[in-house]
């Protein structure tokens, strides 16, 4: 890697000045025991952070591919996986959500909602609420991943590079539909979004950023060569 910097928007030959990457931030419940406990066994991760509850139960909250995919994961880890999800069935993909109905170490709560993360200075269980009957009752658990979605942080960006529904940039490769912008990371990764995939993408936009800008700068001096 060459050891000057630049940013990976830049729109000219002489923008070297490095931006700070935004990423994409977690979705959360908005409940204050939630927030209270984050990092105190309340994650959003479970790649991050499941390992720190090697056989012990845990609970997922979603219904999406992520949630499945989350609780196939820590299943792994977990000596119990409990789904909680606000429906009668999943949002997931069939293939997801029928892996997580047939494992045996994992159970699923339907139409059910968090009410509350039980604990003092850590996790040590989850209030649910049933939606249809409103009876309440704690799960054990010393963990409680939400996996309900992300917001990519691109709000900046709004009107000027194309965005999809979500807000995640359009890209080619790295490229965005701006000449001369460069997107990497959580801001256009809507599959992956681990801090080592978005290291590599900013390795990818770095490099096509910097080729980019030294092909404008040649082109500005073949055109004064020939004024």
């Amino acid at each position: 890697m060459p050891a000057r910097s630049f940013a990976t928007c830049s729109r000219g030959p002489r923008a070297w000045t490095p931006r700070r990457w935004r990423s994409a931030a977690a979705k959360w419940l908005g409940i204050d025991s939630e927030t209270k406990l984050r990092g105190f066994g309340v994650s959003s991760c479970a790649t991050c952070d499941g390992f720190f509850f090697k056989d012990k139960e845990m609970v997922v909250v979603g219904g999406g591919d992520t949630a499945m995919e989350e609780a196939l994961f820590l299943s792994r880890m977990a000596s119990k996986i409990t789904v909680v999800h606000r429906r009668d069935e999943f949002r997931a993909s069939q293939i997801m959500a029928q892996r997580v109905i047939d494992h045996p170490s994992i159970d699923v709560r339907w139409n059910s909602v968090v009410e509350e993360v039980v604990g003092e200075g850590a996790v040590e269980g989850v209030r649910v609420r049933d939606v249809n009957t409103d009876e309440t009752d704690v799960i054990p658990a010393a963990a409680m991943f939400v996996a309900i979605g992300h917001t990519p942080n691109t709000d900046l960006f709004t009107g000027q590079v194309a965005l999809d529904e979500a807000g995640y940039m359009l890209t080619d490769g790295t490229r965005t539909s701006i000449e001369g912008v460069f997107a990497c990371g959580d801001v256009q990764d809507t599959v992956y979004r681990q801090a080592i995939t978005a290291a590599g993408s900013g390795c990818e936009a770095a490099i096509d950023a910097e080729r980019w800008l030294d092909e404008a700068a040649h082109g500005a001096a073949a055109a004064a060569a020939t004024a």
